[in-house]
């Protein structure tokens, strides 16, 4: 089996049951990490506005009648 590179620093990690901080190698990579995701520099990418599978155009709501504004 091989070892997979930390997504921080590239080190080899050790395996799960060595490292409590798999799928970093170490404690200080997890934080940098999570550091990371609370200042915002990963983010999540929002769907178009055309993906939006929930929700209705205002024209064809189940709710409104013809001439309903």
């Amino acid at each position: 089996m091989s070892t997979l590179p930390c997504p921080i620093c590239k080190k080899p990690v050790p395996p799960r049951g060595e490292n409590s901080a798999f799928p970093f190698c170490t404690k200080r990579c997890r934080a940098v990490d999570l550091g990371r995701w609370l200042g915002e520099e990963y983010r999540v990418p929002d769907r178009q506005a055309d993906e939006q599978e929930d929700e209705l155009p205002a024209s064809s709501h189940p709710d409104r009648q013809g001439g309903d504004a």
